[in-house]
């Protein structure tokens, strides 16, 4: 029998985590940059805490069951887990929180197929306790910050505004609003011209898919429907927005009133952002403001705003592949200690020890023994290390520099 992970897991293998571990790591530097502070939450939540009030479908959840038969579930996402934690762990805390995350997420495509992901890797910010322009501003432009230091490029970002489509769609019969929702998240001009709406119905929902491009035109477009004012309000926070992101240079922004999340806890901007590649455009993270999704976990139901993103590391990794900008080899050792007898055991232990200076890395790796002298040559030249350490019986270090397997002769060390 041929041993396999189950339908929709994958192994990671060195390289892979290599690739994996550089793209957090550019990540991890921007989001320090800006003050945040890394959480981590539990992967196994309970069912009502995953399904953040509904808005989230217990479908997409592959859902566990204890020995209590309390009904549990994986993380199809981190908000709701960080939302929940921030109230009831972190309660007494002072806002704004900066938090940022690096995890799995499991999630159940609708039709599922053979080996078909269920497993995915995020990373991503919250900023809790922040609302407003300037809130709304900075976790945007710590997106652009990430995509810079990843050096992706072209990318843009679609801008929405969850509260002002969600009240346009009010307009439409209860029974028909989730299929004119899904149609216009998906773009989808066909099922509008079928659905049994008035021809003043399909004008408004044919309007929404065209409220989509340059922000001045969307913006006069939405601002000629006789908003109602808090709805008139929400246009002219979203102005604001988008001459704060205008005034800190060049800003990719496409404004999008057709874009609705398939989670529902936004209730301000909403926003993917989005990479031209060989294959097509490819979504590379999403977020929101959701403002009243900590008060679904507060003991006594206060509401506190928030807004966040989420990479996709597989995403990104596809992004970035196609122009060889990931690391295409795994680390390589610095050293091989190799003990030539087995009095010389002790003493090779004790000097690779010195060798791994803690204030810097240095990977050294001892010989295991069973190989003649050409074969551990050959072996340091194949993994590209670069310096040998011959230990004698008598513990003395004898320095050999290794030839790589393409040729090169590295600098330093005395040949044995």
């Amino acid at each position: 029998m041929v041993y396999q992970p189950p339908a929709g897991a994958r192994d990671l293998l060195p390289l892979d985590v290599a690739q994996k571990r550089w793209i957090e790591d550019k990540l991890q530097q921007v989001f320090h940059r800006w003050g945040y502070h890394r959480i981590i939450t539990s992967t196994l939540e309970r069912m009502d805490t995953l399904m953040a009030g509904g808005a989230i479908h217990s479908s997409t959840v592959i859902q566990l069951q204890n020995v209590d038969h309390e009904e549990l579930g994986l993380r199809p996402e981190l908000t709701a887990s960080i939302a929940r934690t921030a109230v009831t762990r972190m309660a007494g805390t002072s806002y704004p929180q900066r938090l940022y995350y690096n995890g799995n997420v499991f999630q159940r495509p609708p039709d599922l197929q053979h080996n078909q992901p269920q497993e995915f890797f995020q990373a991503g910010v919250e900023l809790l306790g922040g609302g407003g322009l300037v809130a709304d501003g900075e976790v945007l432009m710590i997106v652009a910050d990430c995509l810079q230091a990843l050096a992706i490029e072209p990318w843009y970002l679609i801008l929405g505004e969850a509260g002002i489509t969600r009240s346009l769609l009010q307009a439409f019969p209860e029974q028909l609003r989730h299929q004119v929702r899904h149609a216009i998240a998906h773009l989808d001009r066909i099922t509008i011209d079928k659905l049994p709406l008035s021809e003043e119905l399909r004008s408004r929902a044919i309007m929404m898919l065209d409220l989509r491009g340059n922000p001045a035109e969307v913006l006069q477009k939405v601002s000629s429907l006789g908003l109602e004012a808090p709805q008139q309000a929400a246009v002219n926070n979203l102005k604001a927005l988008v001459d704060l992101l205008a005034s800190q240079g060049n800003f990719p922004l496409i404004l999008d009133l057709s874009l609705i999340q398939t989670i529902d806890y936004y209730t301000g901007i909403v926003f993917e952002v989005v990479s031209d590649t060989e294959t097509g455009a490819t979504v590379l993270g999403r977020g929101g403001r959701y403002d009243q999704l900590l008060g679904l976990y507060h003991p006594q139901g206060e509401n506190i705003p928030g807004i966040g993103f989420a990479f996709s590391i597989e995403d990104l990794y596809q992004s970035l592949s196609q122009h060889q900008q990931l690391p295409q080899t795994t680390p390589t050792s610095n050293w091989l200690v190799v003990p030539e007898t087995p009095d010389a055991y002790a003493s090779a232990f004790a000097y690779a020890q010195k060798l791994r200076d803690p204030s810097h890395l240095v990977r050294v790796e001892i010989d295991l023994g069973g190989r003649s002298t050409e074969e551990i040559k050959q072996y340091a030249s194949d993994r590209g290390i670069i310096q040998i350490a011959w230990i004698t019986a008598n513990g003395s270090p004898v320095i050999e520099s290794v030839r790589s397997s393409t040729g090169a002769a590295p600098q330093g060390g005395s040949n044995k």
